[in-house]
Parts: C-alpha cells; sequence; structure tokens
C-alpha cells in the first residue's frame, strides 16, 4: 500500500485494514485502533472511540493535532480512547506515517507468560527486525503512552503487556504488515514451547535476512 495523499485515501486504507483485522481475529468487535498520518506531518486521522473496526465508515474518523487538538470529523465522534498511544508516537518518530493497534492472542499470551516471542523466519526478521516491550499500564493513560513511544524510538514493534501491541511504519500497508508477522512469530513460538522447545537463539538475524 503506498501511503495516499489525501485524507479520504488514507481512510480508505484504514477501513480495509480494520476489516481484516476482525476477520483474522487480531481484534475483536471495536478493540484496536488505527490511526494515519496526513500529508504536511502536523495532523493524523485516528478510529472514532467505540468504532466496530470491520464496520468502519469515513463518519467514525477524527482528525487531531500532535497537540492533542481535534480538528475535523463529524462532531458526534470521539477519537480512540488510545489517541495518546498514537500521538506521542509519531512525535517521536517522524519517519512513522501509520500505527495499527491491535489485540493478537498468542504475542499477548507469550508475552505474559514470560517468554521471549522467536523470529523464526526471514519474514519476521526482515518485518519485525525487533520489538520492545511495556509492562502492564490501563489503556488511554500518559504512562501506557509514553512508555510505548519510548519503545518506539528504537523498535517499529512494541508489545503492550497484558492487552496488545502497536506496530509502525512508513505506510499503512507496512504497519499492518509487521503487526501480522509479529503475530505469527508469536503463534510459532507458542507452538514450539508446546511441543517443549525452548531454544531462544533465532535463526537468523535482521541483518543477514536483509543483506544475505
Amino acid at each position: 500500500m503506498k501511503h495516499p495523499d489525501s485524507l479520504p485515501g488514507l481512510i480508505e486504507q484504514l477501513i480495509e485494514v480494520g476489516a481484516t483485522m476482525v476477520a483474522r481475529g487480531f481484534v475483536l468487535a471495536s478493540g484496536g485502533n488505527l490511526s494515519a498520518r496526513l500529508p504536511g506531518g502536523t495532523e493524523y486521522v485516528v478510529t472514532g472511540a467505540g468504532t466496530w473496526l470491520d464496520r468502519l465508515t469515513p463518519d467514525d474518523f477524527a482528525t487531531m493535532t500532535l497537540d492533542g487538538e481535534v480538528t475535523g470529523g463529524p462532531a458526534a465522534v470521539r477519537p480512540s480512547t488510545e489517541w495518546k498511544l498514537h500521538q506521542r508516537t509519531y512525535r517521536v518518530r517522524e519517519d512513522v506515517n501509520a500505527i495499527v493497534h491491535m489485540h493478537p492472542q498468542h504475542a499477548v499470551l507469550v508475552d505474559a507468560l514470560g517468554h521471549e516471542i522467536r523470529l523464526l523466519t526471514l519474514d519476521h526478521a526482515v518485518y519485525v527486525r525487533s520489538y520492545g516491550r511495556t509492562g502492564f499500564h490501563p489503556n488511554g493513560s500518559d504512562e501506557l503512552a509514553d512508555t510505548a513511544a519510548e519503545q518506539a524510538r528504537e523498535h517499529n514493534c512494541v508489545l503492550l503487556a497484558h492487552h496488545g501491541c502497536s506496530a509502525l511504519g512508513p505506510d499503512i500497508g507496512m504497519a499492518f504488515r509487521r503487526a501480522m508477522n509479529l503475530e505469527e512469530a508469536a503463534t510459532a513460538t507458542y507452538r514450539a514451547l508446546l511441543l517443549g522447545d525452548r531454544t531462544t537463539r533465532f535463526p537468523v538475524s535482521p541483518d543477514e535476512a536483509m543483506h544475505g
């Protein structure tokens, strides 16, 4: 997905990703949220509070500044309760144009049980590369937003303990690709643990995967 240069284009892609997230079981109903930076970099569009991600319409989005001011969208739409999670990350990562926040079951479970998610395939190594982690903080809190943003300085995927993950990208497609690869890696790790394997060494490093 090329990052669109218009608000309608961004919203169209976010609607598509939201429907796919629910269809694949990455979120339930209104769990999770999506955002994309508008051209110019001073504003972003984010899903509204309580919106079901597989039923999104253009009227389910709010436009906000990086200072937290709502500047667009229907008057009845309140930004997602997680808007700070998006805002703080955009502030520290000027290269990020999209954020996908979802609740992937295996990633949350493996992390909650104290295991490291293993990047077992070339795609995991290339797209996830590395992931950060926060402790548990209430959703919508400053603590969650700030700790996630701090991890985002070094990582494109951030696990939020007992909650979910955020994945970042230069466009909506890449952010979602990274989120999916993190969950696939967690699923593979979960299956390895069921088989009794506790290997922690990755079979290939991100640099090896990218450069051969």
